[in-house]
């Protein structure tokens, strides 16, 4: 009897202490990004971003808008996953005006926080602005099943 309750309990131990990496990570995770003012606009950003996990590694898009309408080329970039952390880089460029965006972050659970900067170019001027962004993705149960 006493056997068979220690393995119980190293068994719900075991389970209890699996790393958040083992959790499914595969996902689209969908937030919002919140960034600094720039001097050509008229407040701070507050835009859509969309990150697709699979196999380890991340795409993403995000939302630009610098004059109260949606511009049609998005930001895109790529990252990668390292256990709990997420890194990602991308860029968006659109008539004279572009910018490289890092962001950088860790998972808790099914939601990351991301901090980062964007870079901006136009005309010769560089201006970089501080970015922070929470993606999520739904609960389990809402995620597409694996086909056996």
């Amino acid at each position: 009897m006493r056997v068979g309750l220690i393995g119980l309990l190293a068994a719900g131990f075991a389970v209890a202490g699996t790393p958040a990496s083992a959790q499914v990570r595969d996902a689209v995770y969908r937030g919002t990004m919140v960034c600094d003012k720039l001097p050509f606009t008229v407040g701070s950003g507050r835009e859509a971003i969309a990150v697709t996990i699979a196999g380890g590694a991340a795409q993403y898009t995000h939302v630009v808008r610098l004059h109260g309408a949606a511009d049609p080329t998005p930001e895109k970039g790529s990252g990668t996953l390292n256990g709990n952390a997420i890194n990602l880089q991308g860029s968006w460029k659109s008539g004279n005006r572009q910018y490289e965006a890092k962001y950088s972050g860790t998972f808790v659970r099914r939601h990351a926080s991301l901090k980062g900067t964007q870079t901006w170019s136009e005309g010769g001027k560089s201006i970089s602005r501080a970015c922070s962004a929470i993606i999520k993705r739904p609960l389990r149960v809402f995620l597409p099943r694996q086909k056996k």
